[in-house]
């Protein structure tokens, strides 16, 4: 299944049925009078949550959604039947925006979450309805309301755990590999990952989940590269693991060049707890791992954590999901703590 994570649609809401205009005719039946029914309400357009999706590929092949009109009235006061709710599924973390593409409308948290977008028009009156002491023959009869139609976009944010970032072949796609059963392709060029990849990590009685992102180049912040398109996933996240190639002359141009487009892109990203994980020790001397791991530390601050690693060796991977948990747990506390 391919991975979409956003994507423009029309959706309508139901016009409303016409009333009736109709009277009681019946033999021996001396008085019969106006007897037309209203007409039924159209369908609304109804967006809900579910847990079993992480794609918007649904929407890919059909980008326009009409609910059911509402039927007209009918003589002896029969209402018409109302139109039927158009129930659309979206993946847990997306975003209903409007047609500007920054307005948000509804965000979807958590699964059976329901909204309600466009309502459908109400009926119309039938001649009944009019019916008075002094309009004994009213024939007046309403058509229905017509429904709302909007154009709207679409947008998944990843709901995981941990996200991987960093500079593009800094080693993400070997690392969720090694610790999960994902399997995203891996190659020795750049931009390999054009998509996000969704990984479950279990180790003894825990799991969490990472994601890992499309490696980012300087200015993806503003639209350079594939842009702003997947900072948004890391909003979702608890904690950043933030991947250095080893093997770079300068892992801590590295480091800042990632910390600049989070801080570019804002939403609070660079707020969010942080592990760097100096990847690739496997192809330098140790003596150039703990030199370089220093001048990480220094980048990174206090309270930072750096670890070295090897996502093709497996060497320190241990340590970094173990890291990994302690801050998800911490972020879960919190955020219990916090509701």
């Amino acid at each position: 299944m391919k991975f979409l994570d956003q994507c423009k649609i029309y959706v309508k809401s139901g016009d409303g049925g016409p009333g009736s205009l109709s009277f009681r005719r019946e033999k021996f039946i001396e008085f019969g009078g106006p007897d037309g029914g209203d007409g039924g309400k159209g369908g609304n357009i109804v967006f809900e949550a579910q847990d079993n999706l992480n794609t918007l590929i649904d929407y890919r092949y059909q980008q326009h959604f009409r609910a059911p009109k509402g039927r007209g009235g009918a003589g002896r006061n029969r209402t018409g039947a109302g139109g039927d709710d158009l129930v659309l599924r979206v993946p847990v973390g997306t975003q209903i925006l409007a047609e500007d593409g920054e307005t948000v409308i509804a965000d979807f948290v958590r699964a059976g979450q329901r909204r309600v977008l466009l309502r459908g028009g109400d009926g119309g009156f039938g001649n009944a309805h009019y019916k008075s002491a002094t309009n004994q023959a009213p024939r007046r009869a309403d058509p229905g309301w017509p429904g709302t139609e909007a154009w709207v976009w679409l947008r998944l944010k990843l709901i995981a755990d941990a996200g991987l970032v960093g500079l593009p072949n800094a080693g993400k796609s070997t690392f969720l590999s090694r610790v999960s059963h994902a399997r995203p392709k891996i190659a020795d060029y750049p931009f390999t990952t054009l998509r996000p990849q969704l990984g479950v990590v279990r180790r003894d009685d825990r799991e969490f989940v990472i994601a890992d992102l499309p490696g980012l180049i300087e200015g993806a912040s503003e639209g350079a590269g594939l842009g702003t398109r997947f900072l948004g996933h890391v909003e979702r996240c608890a904690v950043i693991l933030h991947l250095i190639d080893g093997t770079a002359a300068d892992v801590v141009g590295a480091y800042q060049t990632i910390r600049g487009e989070l801080a570019g892109y804002g939403h609070r990203l660079t707020e969010k707890p942080e592990i760097v994980g100096l990847n690739k020790i496997d192809a330098i001397e140790p003596d150039e791992v703990k030199k370089k791991l220093r001048a990480l530390g220094r980048a990174a601050g206090r309270g930072s954590t750096v670890l070295p690693l090897s996502g093709v060796s497996g060497e320190g991977v241990a340590a970094v999901i173990a890291a990994l948990i302690r801050a998800i747990a911490a972020e879960r506390e919190a955020a219990m703590a916090e509701a």
